[in-house]
């Protein structure tokens, strides 16, 4: 007598279970298992040689996020003080005038409503009406404290407090190869507060604006700046600012190349336009002009190739009390060159009231160094 198995039922379902469960151990197995305690210690890794394993000390951590947060935290710090500027000019054309609009970008320093810009945003100071823009939405009406062409920088009050405020860097401590970081209103408020971000490319840049005068000391970045950028912030991965952002050049042989004034030229300008309404600058006293200019006019070659040619010298003025006479050539403040009549003015920015300094003059060929203090401001 044997025993007879009961006939099978449902055949085909039970080899479809087994083989399911077949395919997920499987695929566990490959999955998890195999990479993590299989190959590479059991077994050797499926197409590469021991040897060609990377070893922990030849691996480079690339974190491009790094510098993508930081953008991203710099502009979310200093956004809502960065502010729109939009002036209506008038100019004469024949017979008739016609009113001319601008755009630019400025940066507000104080709460009280004080904003720094650039001079040729407010048109030189020439401006018929300035409106600020800010992040709100805000529309208020600006005015003129204080500008200059030369330096290229203004500073516009609003009847508004309580602003956000951009903190100031220190531009003397910059080093190539940081990060840069602008905010400004690039081709007019269509695109405004727009970020873009570089590097410092270059420090102490001289770059000539026009034939009367050259911007120097200026800091070189490749972050995108275009028209409608000047007056904004150049900024620091602190969200600090470094820079005004001043003059963009470009050319077919490349991309452009982007300039910023350094913060440090304006701080004693800020602190001294809220303290007393205005900034004043010592002056020495007398009317002069290039050497390049002075002989082209009158047809000379002088002995140096560069310095300021005193034409004509202020009655009680410093430059009277130190001996300076009309045919002398200026070629250096202190330590400090003298090239043109704008640059002579920068370097009067540094001094105070009641300060003095040494002037290197070339005389009937000699050189020769006087002194002088400045006794007066205008």
């Amino acid at each position: 007598m044997y025993y007879e198995r009961p006939p099978r039922r449902n055949g085909l379902l039970s080899y479809f279970v087994v083989a399911l469960i077949a395919a997920i151990i499987g695929g566990v197995i490959s999955i998890y298992i195999a990479p993590n305690y299989i190959y590479g210690k059991v077994l050797p890794l499926p197409g590469i040689y021991e040897d060609e394993i990377p070893k922990e000390r030849d691996k480079i951590n690339i974190m491009p996020t790094d510098e993508i947060s930081a953008v991203e935290a710099v502009a979310k710090k200093t956004m809502s003080s960065v502010v729109g500027i939009t002036t209506v000019q008038v100019q004469r054309e024949f017979i008739w005038e016609k009113e001319v609009e601008g755009v630019g970008s400025g940066v507000v320093v104080h709460p009280d409503g004080y904003i720094l810009t650039n001079s040729h945003v407010i048109a030189g100071g020439k401006a018929k009406r300035i409106n600020v823009l800010f992040e709100n939405g805000d529309k208020i009406s600006g005015e003129v404290l204080w500008h200059d062409p030369a330096l290229d920088l203004a500073i516009v009050k609003v009847n508004k407090k309580g602003l956000d405020t951009a903190g100031l860097g220190d531009s003397d401590s910059l080093e190539v190869g940081q990060l840069a970081v602008a905010i400004g209103n690039p081709l007019g408020l269509d695109f405004q507060r727009t970020v873009t971000s570089g590097v410092v490319s270059g420090l102490n840049r001289s770059v000539r604006v026009n034939q009367y005068n050259v911007i120097e000391d200026l800091i070189q970045t490749d972050a995108s700046i275009n028209p409608g950028n000047s007056g904004g912030p150049l900024l620091n991965n602190k969200g600090e600012v470094i820079g005004i952002n001043t003059v963009k050049i470009s050319s077919q042989m490349g991309e452009g190349l982007g300039f910023a004034i350094p913060i440090n030229i304006a701080k004693p300008i800020i602190d001294e336009v809220i303290e007393k309404g205005d900034f004043k600058t010592v002056f020495i006293g007398f009317a002069g002009t290039e050497v390049e200019q002075y002989e082209r006019q009158l047809g000379v070659d002088l002995s140096i190739d560069s310095g300021v040619v005193v034409i004509e010298v202020q009655p009680n003025s410093p430059a009277q009390r130190a001996d300076i006479r009309p045919g002398d050539v200026i070629i250096k403040i202190d330590d400090q060159d003298v090239e043109s009549m704008n640059q002579l003015q920068k370097i009067l920015y540094r001094y105070k009231k009641g300060d003095s300094a040494t002037l290197t003059i070339i005389r009937n060929g000699e050189e020769m160094k006087v002194q002088t203090i400045f006794t007066e401001v205008k």
